[in-house]
């Protein structure tokens, strides 16, 4: 019989017409995928095949706005999900309702945060504290009842291919000597399934994802840590000679485990590439082709989309792999992508309250952080000549200094365009930047040198979901919003000659560091944000964790 391997996850839901889902499985064997949900909204596909792996994104069609069905995924007519002894409540599609006079305008739940460890394995103590996807699936489990997200969106290092657990080095192991390179970061396709098998197995993390609907972007550590750091970093990567086969699986299995998720059934029938690896008996060689195309020519390839949930719009936009890394040139888009990005930004402003720009890496860094990394950037560009530019460069790869800071002209445009959004006589109520990364959570809003947007315009970053921070960093991201800090990023900025920033900015909450969940909820033109922490359990009785809310606030009046 037919097993069901990995998923099912909820991805795609309509934010427009309600209509439509797509529902995400990987099998272990070819079979025709379907799902049925009460009241007769059903799809099926069948499966694909990747590197001796199966998968399917099934569109379900038939929906009705406004309702919450149970649904079941059946595998050559033989249903595997929900298990018979799933001690969870029924996995759902929850579609949209539009507004109405007798109801009012529906509220609008968005939960994101970033980087997140797999959860330790039942009964290990782990070494992280508990997990907030974990901790969050509990809660719903045992309150069906309770207000749940109605998208879940990661901002980057679903996976960590460069810093892998204890069982995970044990199943590579038993591949290949680890005393080779790349030793116990993944090597391969097969290495990556491991790492996904890992991070979405999770009983209470796979429920969650199957009644959730999720967006995703990757970050550096769903390949390796500080990917496309600089031009000189990726020439003497692409001298490794593990490296070629880890960006391209990095690439091939972001594709099929997070990227055609986020596409909607429009997009993903017009999608090519889709396309042919379906029509084949076996797509590896012609999703290895595009891998290779992604990889010489980022160009090529848009990671970044767009997503509408009713008048709030998300841009989920790629800060990883469209980089132009050529000193002297540095940009953090390419100029398809910028054009990309701005077009959407700018579309039908009359239909938006909210505009969502989820991006991995924060816009606005504290202070000191900011200036330290132009400054690293100018030193490296040749500002103080070639003795400071090798330091630089040193230092940019020591420090992780590759934010939007150390893309001061990316920076700025993406501030520009910040503005002109939220200016003009449609401008939405609030332009809410969305970001994860730094293992703490601030909220950061920003003040325009010359005219100030309409649009209440903040830093939203959260992160970790399930990682840890040092101490010393710890320390040193309070430094950086501190005064004196502030001041030593200005003596930075002084001494590489670093143009006058358009936008200063402060921090308004936070740093809050520890395993955490922002969610912004949404209702009309107003706008309420919170922030939940994990709180192990306390005393002999072993409590479970639990989502505390540690900090609320208005965006936009309520």
């Amino acid at each position: 019989m037919t097993g069901l391997r990995l998923g099912p996850l909820l991805r795609y839901v309509d934010g427009e017409s309600a209509g439509t889902a797509t529902i995400w499985v990987e099998t272990d064997r070819p079979c025709t995928a379907e799902v049925r949900c009460e009241g007769g909204a059903h799809g099926s596909s069948r499966t694909f095949l990747i590197a001796g792996h199966h998968y399917a994104l099934i569109p379900v069609t038939g929906l009705t706005p406004g309702t919450t069905v149970a649904y079941e995924v059946l595998l050559d007519e033989v249903r595997v999900w929900p298990p018979e002894d799933s001690p969870f409540p029924p996995s759902v599609i929850r579609t949209p309702a539009a507004a109405a006079p007798d109801t009012g305008t529906p509220e609008l739940h968005v939960s994101f945060g970033s980087c997140r460890w797999a959860s330790a394995p039942v009964g290990e103590p782990d070494p992280v504290g508990p997990d907030a996807l974990h901790t969050l699936a509990a809660a719903l489990t045992a309150d069906p009842g309770a207000v749940r997200p109605d998208v879940l969106i990661l901002l980057g290092d679903q996976v960590y291919a460069d810093e892998t657990s204890k069982a995970t080095r044990r199943r590579l192991a038993g591949r290949r000597d680890l005393a080779e390179p790349p030793g116990a970061e993944v090597a391969d396709f097969e290495e990556y399934t491991y790492l996904y098998d890992e991070s979405w197995s999770d009983p209470q993390v796979r429920w969650l994802l199957s009644t959730v609907p999720s967006c995703m972007i990757f970050d550096d550590h769903d390949v390796i840590d500080d990917w496309n750091t600089s031009a000189s970093w990726l020439a003497e990567m692409r001298t490794k000679p593990w490296w070629r086969e880890r960006i391209l699986s990095g690439l091939m299995s972001y594709w099929v485990y997070q990227h055609l998720g986020n596409l909607s059934p429009a997009e993903l029938a017009a999608d090519k590439l889709y396309a042919a690896v379906r029509a084949e008996s076996d797509g590896t060689r012609r999703l290895r082709e595009f891998a290779v195309e992604a990889d010489a020519d980022p160009a090529c390839v848009r990671w970044s989309y767009r997503r509408d949930f009713g008048r709030t719009r998300l841009l989920m936009v790629d800060s990883r792999a469209a980089r132009v890394l050529a000193e002297g040139h540095r940009e953090i888009l390419d100029p398809d992508e910028a054009r990309w990005v701005r077009d959407q930004a700018l579309t039908d402003p009359g239909d938006r309250d909210h505009l969502l720009i989820g991006t991995s890496l924060p816009w606005l860094l504290p202070p000191l952080v900011h200036d330290a990394e132009s400054w690293n950037a100018a030193l490296a560009g040749g500002e103080r000549g070639p003795r400071w530019a090798r330091f630089g460069e040193k230092l940019r790869r020591a420090a992780d200094l590759e934010h939007w800071a150390a893309f001061p002209t990316s920076f700025e445009k993406l501030a520009g365009l910040i503005a002109e959004v939220g200016s003009g006589p449609d401008a939405p109520a609030t332009v809410c930047v969305l970001s994860g990364d730094v293992h703490h959570a601030y909220v950061a809003e920003p003040l325009w040198r010359t005219d100030q947007p309409r649009s209440r315009v903040v830093q939203l970053t959260c992160s970790p979901v399930h990682n840890s921070i040092p101490l010393s960093i710890r320390l040193g991201f309070r430094f950086g919003w501190s005064r004196v800090g502030r001041r030593l990023g200005r003596a930075f900025a002084r001494h590489g000659r670093v143009a006058a920033r358009s936008v200063t900015w402060g921090k308004t909450g936070g740093p809050w560091f520890g395993n955490q969940l922002m969610t912004l909820t949404l209702r009309g033109r107003a706008a309420r944000l919170s922030l939940a922490q994990v709180r192990e359990g306390e005393g002999e009785s072993g409590a479970a964790a639990r989502l505390v809310t540690v900090d609320e606030r208005e965006l936009a009046p309520w």
